[in-house]
């Protein structure tokens, strides 16, 4: 029900209500524009540290077989699908409120411009017509004075002696006239009243309460859209957290599946190297011999090893040579004495600190890999030979597969020429044939390198079960103090020096990391594969690029 007949004179103030009405959705569309940045801004940061922490590089990959691992990977995912939806919110509430709103707002104003325009139009169509009234009505009071000016001048004239009848005739007449006059002007206010008063009656109480009935349409219909807009708030955000839900629950699946003793299994299948573990030591018995001592040389006993896996793996001595230069010492050496054992010993631990200890550091890196593996441990090469069968297979397959759909397609070409020309196949068929060639070359390469791998494994299984067995169990624990008498007289010399000019980050298998203005020790020169081998000031030895350094300090 229409109330706008009570308040007929309050025009200002509906003026600034519709107004105020106006400024309130301009500024819930300010309002939802912001919280739109917002979401924009939280999901680009989202994105950003999913990069971040995401794992990228062969390093990295092979990580993530780990299953703890791999369910970081698994979160990050997810908190960037999360991201999108937060991106979805915002692009929804751009579109869905803030732009139909601007339209609408935009409608509004015009409506409301309108009827404002007419109420206007209205008031001054009314006071335009009292302005005639009035003029009407000074024209009659001044015609109605002239009147009675003219007929007292009439009465006057009538009563004098002095006055001939033609001037009595005149002033009577003159009186007449005036007096018919202020009767037209006083019916013309009469009629002009008439008129003012029905177009005021009509503008009070039909014309002003339509114009404003439709402003309050106007102002319900404005705060019934804005409720739309405020419950649309809401509503966008609630149409995607069934998605967001499902990424909260990846990320909880994702913790929730990491199998720590899986995890355990498969590092040890990947690093388990299928060396026998060593066999123990046997007492060597220097007392055996005795000659008398003849000068100092009972300090240094004979210098000869074996090789002892994996201090080192630079030199292979037999253990019969081991077992012939223990038992037959040169004429000039006596016999150790207990203090002359423990000096070597001493002698030992020192050396084994100074050198053994940096090499062993360095032996869990990945040397330079080679082509046949053979740089990994005996189960490892036989894992990625078996790999790379089976990816050189898959291929293999895929292009004979490949050869066969080309020979097809020619056999249809040959015998419907309209569909193509068969000789355009020929380049295709060439090349095929080529890569089947190629890949049956790698897979017999592979596969022999695998029989040699297996067969290896074998015959060192056979080697160390015989060590159990005879004097080869006591040579073998003659050379373990052999091999590090050896080693202690030939450590590697570096070649030369060098100094890094850039930082080097060392992932990949034999490398390792340098910092720019590092001072380095060359051990192995390039040999035209654009790689050295350096050592670290601190032990760490491995091969960097040749173009990160300079020679000398």
């Amino acid at each position: 029900e229409k109330q706008q007949t009570s308040v007929w004179d309050q025009y200002d103030h509906i003026d600034k209500h519709t107004q105020s009405g106006i400024d309130l959705v301009d500024r819930y569309i300010k309002f939802v524009k912001e919280r739109t940045e917002i979401e924009q801004s939280y999901a680009k940061q989202l994105r950003s540290l999913s990069k971040k922490y995401a794992k990228r590089g062969s390093k990295e990959e092979q990580d993530c077989r780990f299953s703890n691992h791999a369910s970081l990977q698994e979160i990050l995912n997810e908190l960037n699908d999360y991201a999108g939806q937060r991106e979805l919110i915002a692009e929804n509430m751009m579109t869905g409120i803030c732009v139909e709103l601007t339209k609408y707002l935009q409608d509004i104003k015009l409506e409301r411009k309108t009827h404002l325009s007419d109420a206007k139009k209205a008031q001054q169509f009314l006071e335009g017509s009292f302005k005639n009234l009035e003029s009407t009505k000074k024209r009659y009071a001044k015609e109605w004075a002239e009147a009675e000016k003219a007929i007292q001048q009439s009465e006057k004239t009538e009563s004098d002696l002095n006055a001939t009848r033609l001037d009595v005739e005149k002033a009577k007449q003159h009186a007449h006239a005036r007096t018919h006059t202020a009767e037209e002007c006083r019916n013309d206010y009469a009629a002009q009243l008439q008129k003012y008063n029905k177009e005021q009656n009509f503008y009070y109480y039909s014309e002003i309460p339509q114009i404003f009935n439709k402003m309050q349409d106007m102002d319900e219909r404005r705060i019934r859209r804005l409720a739309e807009g405020y419950c649309q708030f809401s509503d966008f955000e609630k149409k995607v957290l069934p998605i967001i839900t499902k990424c909260l629950e990846g990320i909880y699946a994702a913790g929730g599946k990491i199998n720590e003793k899986q995890d355990s299994m498969l590092f040890i299948e990947q690093h388990k190297s299928g060396f026998e573990r060593p066999a123990d030591l046997e007492f060597e018995d220097y007392t055996q011999g005795i000659k008398p001592a003849t000068s100092d040389s009972s300090l240094n006993p004979p210098k000869v090893r074996a090789k002892l896996w994996p201090f080192s793996k630079k030199h292979k001595v037999s253990l019969q040579s081991v077992h012939a230069a223990t038992l037959s010492p040169s004429p000039s050496a006596s016999c150790s004495s207990p203090l002359s054992l423990s000096l070597s010993l001493s002698l030992c631990l020192r050396e084994f600190n100074r050198s053994v200890k940096p090499r062993i550091s360095t032996f869990f890196k990945d040397p330079p890999a080679a082509e046949d593996f053979s740089h990994l441990p005996p189960e490892q090469r036989k894992k990625r030979l078996q790999a790379k069968i089976d990816d050189i297979t898959k291929d293999l397959q895929k292009t004979q597969d490949q050869s066969e759909a080309l020979e097809k397609m020619k056999g249809v070409y040959e015998h419907n020429p309209q569909m193509g020309d068969p000789t355009s196949l020929e380049p295709q068929i060439s090349e095929t044939a080529q890569n089947i060639g190629r890949l049956r070359g790698e897979l017999a390469k592979y596969e022999t390198w695998l029989a040699e791998a297996v067969g290896g494994e074998e015959s060192s299984n056979a080697i160390n079960n015989n060590t159990q067995h005879g004097v080869l169990a006591a040579d073998q624990s003659q050379s373990f103090y052999s091999e590090f008498d050896d080693e202690f007289e030939e450590v590697e010399s570096p070649v030369g020096h060098c100094t890094a000019l850039y930082t080097f980050e060392g992932n990949s298998e034999g490398t390792i990391s340098i910092t720019e203005g590092e001072l380095l020790s060359i051990m192995e020169d390039d040999k035209g594969d654009g790689w050295m081998r350096v050592l670290r000031a601190g032990g760490d030895e491995g091969y960097i690029p040749s173009s990160y350094v300079k020679l000398g300090p």
